[in-house]
């Protein structure tokens, strides 16, 4: 039976890439069942009600054989074993027989797939989330996405519908040819001659089908991110006047849409008067067959009944098999994705919520010594070439320079998102590999110039810097940040929904609540990536007072782009094409002849006077 490739909202499921037979990929594909295993009695009495509800069904047309006999024997004052009402009785028990087992099949398929789903999806998000910063750099969001929704789904579906149809299907197949042997072999033999022709046929114009679709199913795709992208940039289009261009271009675009589509109908036209004239040709020429045995007396009025009821039963399930084989490449496929996953090798993020360990407890000295890196996307680019700084307890070091200096590039490297190719990283004089990734960066917290916010509470966003925080200290550090009081004027206070990414907030709320998260944890580093470079004066002066509580008694490490922010640091150093052009403190670089601080410095005072 073809299958609907739609989801439950009706919308098309992507077209997955498929994968080969192959020994390999069959090995690989054996991961569903290391998820099944912990269900395996569930999925065992699957099994065996799937092999019940076939027997049951395939009944069906030899009671109605007998049937048909006995009435026909009734009519002839032919004995009978059993009465034409007798007969109906059983075929009725029969059918709330085989309902019964059809309802257990189907729920203990679909028990099966959703819990083996849900230990999957756990299992792949947490492997994913633990991977490092190199793996997400390499890939697409929407990539990562996939692996969690539709690759999962589509082994979900063979868990629970696939597996058990193929199953089902064999046991149909082999079932229907045993009995259409046992009623003619004769007719058997006609029939086994021109079905198969008509499945091969069938199989070949259903390629074409699929390949015809997919064609349109892309070329739509198309043309909805060219409404994507217009609504997107709806003022560029109108400053440029362009609407003519983009109707034009999505006119074009479904032009092509409506040419494929027909082009599709044209292919299943043919295919469904091909399937109707085969379909109805084939069972004329068995049923002319057997009304010739019919005459002979080689053969009942109900004998011809059943045999062509399982006749049709035997061809839907060969036409059905194409279908199921597609689905299974199709599992394969993603089956290799998420085993690809799985057996990646994650960071030694500790999932579990587990205090900092006293041998692992920080003063916040920070040695980088002669650091040279490069990103695994960028070998041949070096964005850092022999730098060394060096941070006491409680030092405040400011990394100014232009834009791709290399200044955000040593905040990654301080939480250790990247390894350097060269050089040390040290932590109160010890090598930063020999410090637990989760032991280290539960002592360290950002504060990034694009402050990302959950789509929950203000309450939650601030919390995130220590789960488990009571009211009491949340509100604490909401003060300290200068955000309690802008929370309080919204009329949920600390339950206001800040919605996706913090929309809801301007950017110095924002940034005031990720401080107070920041403060909330309590860490004994501080990495402030350009925190005020993208606010105006007025958020600025706010911020900037907030950063000052949090930098107390903390080693901090300031990426600035205005440089008023940073005069007061112990320490500026100033970076240029990855290398340490000059460092000291605010007066002694401004007190250097032509000094690259004293140009970047003149140049923004006088940019500010303009």
């Amino acid at each position: 039976m073809a299958r609907n490739n739609n989801n439950s909202n009706g919308t098309a499921k992507p077209d997955l890439p498929k994968a080969k037979f192959t020994k390999e990929n069959l090995k690989q594909a054996l991961l569903i069942f290391r998820y099944v295993k912990p269900y395996r009695w569930q999925f065992a009495s699957g099994l065996l009600f799937i092999a019940l509800s076939a027997l049951s069904g395939m009944s069906f047309p030899y009671l109605l054989k007998k049937l048909i006999d006995s009435a026909n024997a009734n009519i002839i004052k032919t004995p009978v074993d059993f009465t034409p009402g007798n007969i109906a009785i059983i075929m009725m028990s029969v059918l709330g027989v085989q309902m019964i087992f059809s309802f257990m099949r189907i729920y203990l398929f679909t028990s099966v797939g959703e819990m083996a789903l849900a230990d999957m999806r756990k299992d792949v998000y947490q492997k994913m989330i633990t991977m490092p910063m190199e793996f997400f750099a390499q890939r697409r969001v929407g990539e990562l996405s996939s692996r969690i929704s539709a690759d999962l789904s589509q082994i979900q579906d063979a868990v629970s519908t696939t597996l058990a149809e193929i199953l089902r299907g064999f046991l149909t197949l082999i079932i229907g040819i045993i009995l259409i042997f046992y009623i003619s072999p004769k007719l058997t033999l006609l029939m086994l001659a021109v079905v198969p022709i008509i499945v091969v046929i069938a199989v070949v114009f259903s390629k074409y089908i699929r390949k015809a679709a997919k064609q349109t199913q892309d070329q739509l795709a198309d043309s909805n991110i060219i409404v994507q992208e217009t609504l997107q940039g709806i003022t560029n289009v109108k400053a440029f006047s362009n609407e003519w261009y983009e109707i034009s271009r999505y006119k074009k675009s479904l032009q092509e849409v409506v040419k494929l589509a027909v082009k599709n109908g044209k292919y299943r036209g043919l295919f469904v008067s091909f399937l109707l004239f085969s379909t109805f040709g084939a069972i004329v020429l068995v049923v002319w067959y057997g009304t010739g045995m019919m005459q002979a007396g080689k053969l009942s009025f109900g004998s011809l009944t059943a045999f062509v009821l399982y006749t049709a039963f035997v061809g839907g399930t060969m036409a059905g098999f194409a279908d199921l084989y597609s689905q299974l490449q199709k599992t394969l496929g993603a089956t290799q994705r998420v085993r690809e996953l799985l057996v990646s090798i994650p960071e030694d993020v500790v999932i579990n919520d587990e205090p900092v360990e006293e041998k692992y407890k920080l003063k916040g000295n920070v040695s980088l010594q002669n650091i040279a890196f490069s990103y695994p996307s960028r070998p041949e680019l070096s964005v850092l070439k022999d730098v060394s700084i060096e941070a006491k307890s409680g030092q405040r070091i400011a990394i100014v320079g232009p834009s791709g200096a290399g200044k955000t590039t040593i905040a990654s490297l301080l939480l250790r998102f990247y390894e350097p190719q060269n050089g040390k990283l040290l932590f109160d004089g010890k090598d930063g590999t020999q410090i637990p990734l989760s032991q280290l960066r539960k002592q360290m917290a950002l504060v990034p110039q694009d402050v990302l916010l959950f789509g929950g509470t203000i309450r939650e966003n601030i919390a995130y810097g220590k789960p488990g925080a009571t009211q009491a200290d949340i509100e604490s550090a909401a003060k300290q940040a200068h955000a309690h009081e802008f929370i309080n004027s919204f009329p949920e206070g600390y339950d206001t929904i800040v919605g996706e990414r913090g929309i809801k907030l301007s950017g110095g709320q924002r940034q005031r609540i990720a401080i107070a998260r920041a403060i909330l944890k309590d860490p004994v580093l501080l990495i402030l990536d350009e925190a005020t470079s993208a606010l105006d004066s007025a958020s600025e002066s706010l911020v900037q007072e907030a950063l000052e509580n949090l930098m107390k008694n903390r080693t901090s490490f300031i990426i600035a782009h205005r440089l008023s922010t940073i005069r007061t640091a112990d320490q500026i150093i100033v970076l240029e094409k990855g290398i340490v052009k000059e460092s000291g403190t605010h007066q002694q670089l401004i007190n250097l002849d032509e000094g690259l601080y004293k140009n970047l410095n003149k140049l923004q005072m006088e940019w500010n006077l303009e």
